[in-house]
């Protein structure tokens, strides 16, 4: 009857260790959540206060699609900005990912349009290609930042501080 009683409390034991080694489990595979979050407004403030963006155009969703083939199912917010003229790198971008998931892959897509911009300004505009050279990627998800300036450190300063 004891021995009984000690195979039933060692089967108990077992089942409860089961049981939580399976809970670990399962909270170690669940997806990381991001824990910062901003609205790219706020973002778009803090850079407007450190730098002036006068000489570049706002961009919309469908601008988004033409220059870096990223649309809504990727993209939860964004900030755009594109020089005026064609013959200009100057580029700031910031990206809310939907999914921390897709980080990688919205970075792939800025080195298709770095690479775009490095052929074309080349050879054509030597001076464009070499700050286009200085750019910035920067993530802190589940945002990413491209930045092609002269003011540079101030816009990846901006960034960072709206994000504390």
């Amino acid at each position: 009857m004891e021995s009984d009683y000690k195979i039933i409390k060692q089967r108990k034991w077992l089942a409860m260790l089961v049981f939580i080694l399976a809970v670990s489990l399962m909270i170690g595979c669940t997806s990381k959540q991001p824990s910062i979050n901003v609205s790219t407004a706020k973002i778009e403030e803090q850079i407007k206060q450190s730098v002036n963006l006068d000489k570049l155009k706002k961009g919309d969703e469908s601008k988004l699609k033409k220059l870096y083939g990223l649309d809504s199912e990727q993209v939860e917010e964004f900030i755009l900005y594109t020089a005026k003229s064609n013959v200009m790198a100057d580029e700031i971008v910031v990206i809310k990912v939907t999914d921390v998931k897709q980080v990688e892959s919205v970075k792939s897509n800025i080195t298709k349009r770095i690479d775009a911009q490095s052929v074309k300004f080349k050879d054509y505009r030597p001076n464009e290609y070499a700050l286009l050279e200085k750019h910035v990627v920067k993530v802190k998800e589940p945002y990413i930042l491209f930045a092609v300036s002269t003011e540079i450190d101030q816009i990846e300063r901006a960034f960072d501080e709206a994000l504390k």
